[in-house]
């Protein structure tokens, strides 16, 4: 991909990568280099919700009712 257009698949990984800490400074550059910043904010609440839900459903298993 070039710098200009981050495909789907780019921007899941800089999200992901945000969310835990650990987004490389050249990544991060080239993501506020982006024209929009609308991809990145849905892929990371869907990204959030994922993660809430699979936490609760792992807490559900875990914890006896």
């Amino acid at each position: 991909m070039d710098n200009a257009n981050n495909g789907l698949w780019d921007v899941f990984k800089s999200v992901a990568a945000s969310v835990f800490g650990v987004q490389s400074s050249a990544n991060r550059e080239r993501d506020f280099q982006q024209k929009s910043f609308v991809p990145y904010v849905v892929v990371g609440v869907i990204f959030v919700v994922a993660l809430v839900i699979s936490l609760v459903l792992v807490v559900s298993v875990v914890v006896p009712s």
